[in-house]
């Protein structure tokens, strides 16, 4: 009971540390990526792309500069807490949908029947299915774990403290994970339910790890940028002392 309160505890103190804008906008990101991977932008037999990858590098970076400042531990934390409200939201929308009314979409269709198939077709993307949903979310915590690991092992050894070290550390980690998220996602829905081969769920994890990472370098000097301001305004530090005691206690 103890080892619980101290986790809660130190929970609480993370939640008021971390930048809450940086919190809604990691959370915003997870639940918009996963109603946006419902729309293909591009699909062949080997290769598959949909606009949730739009917005997917965000949470990793959000991630990045999380376990930059307050480290590995922090960053799956953020993330536990922002699967959580995804999959809260995806319960909110189902139960939503399942009542009677229309989309205004209905009112510019030419005809009744075409309105009512837009009103369910809107209905079907919201409410979504439930192997997507616990896909998404097992994927999304085996890659934040990996993310956070990867990165804060990599900036023990090559940060110091300049672009080039965030980079080096966002950049490896990010790639790495993301290929861990891809690749977990595809195995467990793609695969089992869509009927996917194995060559496609390699392909298609490793080509949409390289856009993902792609977009993620461009906002990698931001990335810095936030975490440095966090180190000289001594932005949560509060947490990192309680760290700094609980690891002095051991």
């Amino acid at each position: 009971m103890e080892y619980f309160k101290n986790v809660r505890e130190e929970y609480k103190i993370l939640l008021r540390s971390i930048p809450a804008m940086v919190t809604a906008v990691f959370i915003l990101s997870v639940v918009l990526m996963n109603l946006l991977a419902g729309k293909e932008l591009y699909r062949s037999d080997y290769f598959c792309l949909n606009t949730g990858l739009a917005l997917s590098w965000v949470s990793f970076l959000c991630m990045d500069c999380i376990c930059k400042r307050f480290g590995a531990r922090a960053a799956a934390g953020i993330s536990v807490l922002a699967i959580a409200i995804n999959m809260l939201c995806a319960v909110i929308f189902r139960l939503l949908m399942m009542t009677p009314g229309r989309w205004a979409a209905f009112y510019s269709a030419a005809d009744p029947e075409v309105g009512a198939m837009i009103s369910a077709g809107i209905d079907s993307t919201f409410s979504g299915a439930w192997y997507v949903v616990v896909g998404s979310s097992a994927a999304m915590f085996v890659s934040s774990v990996v993310n956070g690991m990867m990165n804060q092992m990599i900036g023990m050894r090559t940060d110091k403290g300049d672009l080039r070290g965030f980079a080096s550390r966002s950049l490896v980690s990010t790639c790495i994970a993301q290929f861990v998220d891809n690749f977990v996602f595809s195995a467990l829905v793609s695969h089992v339910f869509f009927g996917w081969t194995w060559t496609q769920v390699l392909i298609c994890s490793f080509t949409s790890m390289l856009i993902e990472l792609g977009l993620e370098a461009v906002f990698t000097p931001l990335g810095y940028r936030i975490s440095k301001g966090w180190e000289e305004e001594q932005v949560g530090q509060p947490y990192l002392d309680r760290l700094s005691r609980t690891a002095g206690a051991r």
